[in-house]
């Protein structure tokens, strides 16, 4: 079984990458605004370059980049492909599409833009993903992500689907892709900080109205150094508080070494203020 492929913007060379490195960087960082305009670009790209051509008569299933319990950046994006691809397949009679989840079982706190292709693949090979099999059954299958830079994502995708036995017709849908191989994985992490320098360079994408929380931005508050974590912190409503440390617990952030100063200072953090409270 082979995929049927498609991306977006494809990167030959680091002086233009097809999109601007600032609004990337800036996605991968919650700016639903951003998530907007990239979701329904690629869906106008796959309309455009596939399914004017392909039309999909049957059920079509879009899945995300696989997640535990906080949702990827990709899964913003994902929301506004499916709102501008659903408008163009019932204008032409299709079906809405229906959504599915791939759920994934370590997390790890490694960033995995820096990585080498062989330490991405022996990283990420230690996962296992999951699906409901029934559910797909007959479907045609979207998988979605922003980036595709070595494709070990897509191995381990593939490893999904043959060990569960799926003989749907799939496609890979990406943002951006890097095509040419001598430019280094690291190009990744280049455009996730383009913008996002440090921890308070999130301040803007958070206040500005469009933030949408993501796994990234979880890990990377709770990875920073204490002083300017605590400074931070500060700085932030009660509500954002309170829902960065619910999505740690619920990612299981609490059983990584690396985290527990931050962590225990954010939960000390709610407690004092509750109590100050009552």
């Amino acid at each position: 079984m082979i995929p049927y492929t498609y991306s977006l913007h494809k990167i030959h060379n680091t002086d233009n990458f097809g999109f601007e490195p600032n609004d990337y960087s800036r996605f991968k960082f919650g700016d639903e605004q951003v998530a907007r305009s990239f979701g329904k670009d690629l869906a106008d790209g796959f309309i455009r370059y596939y399914l004017t051509e392909n039309f999909i008569t049957g059920q079509i299933v879009v899945i995300s980049s696989p997640y535990c319990f906080i949702p990827t950046a990709t899964f913003a994006m994902k929301n506004y492909f499916v709102s501008q691809l659903n408008r163009w397949l019932v204008e032409h009679g299709g079906l809405v599409v229906q959504e599915a989840k791939v759920h994934r079982t370590i997390t790890y706190k490694e960033d995995y833009g820096a990585l080498s292709a062989e330490d991405r693949m022996n990283l990420i090979g230690n996962d296992s993903f999951h699906i409901d099999k029934d559910f797909l059954e007959g479907k045609t299958l979207l998988f979605l992500d922003d980036i595709k830079i070595t494709g070990s994502h897509e191995r381990m995708i593939l490893k999904m689907v043959k060990e569960y036995g799926l003989k749907n017709d799939i496609h890979m849908l990406y943002y951006a892709e890097l095509m040419n191989k001598d430019i280094h994985p690291n190009v990744e992490n280049h455009l996730n900080y383009h913008q996002v320098k440090s921890i308070f360079h999130l301040e803007e994408i958070i206040k500005g109205g469009n933030f949408c929380i993501n796994t990234r931005i979880v890990k990377y508050i709770l990875n920073c150094d204490f002083n300017s974590f605590s400074i931070f912190l500060e700085r932030q409503s009660g509500d954002f508080i309170n829902n960065l440390y619910d999505l740690s617990l619920g990612n299981s952030y609490h059983t990584i070494e690396s985290y527990s100063e931050n962590l225990n200072y954010l939960k000390n953090y709610i407690y004092s203020n509750n109590y100050k409270l009552i």
